[in-house]
C-alpha cells in the first residue's frame, strides 16, 4: 500500500518527502522526528504491530497522521487519548474507498429497515489476499459496527483468504423467498492509495481525531 500511495502521489504531482520503514521509524537518533516535523502530513500503511509506535512518533513531532492498517483498534482508546494530550491530528480509517463510505451508510440504513424481521438472516463475508492479517478485515468490523445497533442483533462475519483479492465486502439478507445483498468490490488496490490521499490533504490544519466518515461528510443515521 505504500508503494501504492507514493506512486499515485507522484501522478498527481503530490511530492513525497520520504518513505520510512519500520527501522527508520525506530530510529531515535532524531532525524526521524525532525523530519517528520518539516512535512504537512504523514500516511502509514504497516502492520497492526508496528502502527501504534509510528503514531507515537508522528503525534511527538507534530507531524498530523493518516493511519490505514488495521488489526490495533484494541488501542484506539490509548490512542485517541494521546492526540488529545498532544493537541494533533489523527485521521483513521480501516477502508479509504469512497464506495465502502457509501455502503457503510447503506448497511446502517437496512439494519434500520430490517429490525423486527426475523425472517431475514443476516451475514457478512469478506474477502481478501492471503497476505492479510486480521480477521475479520477492520472494514467488515466497521460494516458490523454501523448496522448491527439498528438491526438489533449481532452479525456473523465470514473471512476468506485466498488469492490476490484486493476487498471484497458482501452484506446479505437472505428470507425464505428473497435475498437483499448489498456489496463493494475493490478492482485495484489504488482504490485505497485514492482515498488515503483525499485524506491526507484533508487532514492538515486541524486537530483531533477523524475517520473517513468525516472527509466525506457521510452521516451515519
Amino acid at each position: 500500500m505504500g508503494q501504492a500511495v507514493r506512486a499515485l502521489a507522484a501522478e498527481r504531482g503530490i511530492e513525497v518527502v520520504a518513505t520510512l520503514d519500520r527501522a527508520a521509524m525506530e530510529d531515535e537518533s532524531g532525524a526521524t522526528s525532525q523530519l517528520l516535523a518539516e512535512v504537512d502530513v504523514a500516511v502509514e500503511f504497516s502492520t497492526p504491530s508496528a502502527a501504534v509506535a509510528n503514531i507515537a512518533v508522528c503525534l511527538e513531532a507534530g507531524c498530523p497522521i493518516v493511519v490505514g492498517t488495521t488489526g490495533w483498534y484494541d488501542q484506539l482508546e490509548a490512542v485517541e487519548a494521546a492526540v488529545a494530550e498532544k493537541g494533533g491530528a489523527l485521521l483513521w480509517a480501516p477502508n479509504f474507498s469512497v464506495g465502502v463510505a457509501m455502503l457503510t451508510k447503506l448497511v446502517a440504513s437496512a439494519g434500520e429497515l430490517a429490525a423486527g424481521l426475523e425472517q431475514f438472516d443476516v451475514h457478512m463475508t469478506e474477502t481478501h489476499h492471503t497476505a492479510k492479517r486480521d480477521a475479520p478485515s477492520g472494514t467488515a468490523l466497521a460494516l458490523e459496527r454501523a448496522m448491527s445497533p439498528g438491526l438489533g442483533r449481532p452479525i456473523p462475519i465470514t473471512s476468506v483468504r485466498t488469492g490476490h483479492v484486493p476487498g471484497t465486502h458482501e452484506v446479505t439478507l437472505d428470507g425464505p423467498f428473497e435475498r437483499i445483498t448489498l456489496a463493494h468490490e475493490a478492482h485495484d488496490r489504488r482504490v485505497f492509495a485514492d482515498g488515503a490521499l483525499i485524506a491526507a490533504a484533508w487532514l492538515p490544519g486541524k486537530s483531533g481525531v477523524f475517520t473517513m466518515q468525516d472527509v466525506l461528510d457521510v452521516e451515519l443515521p
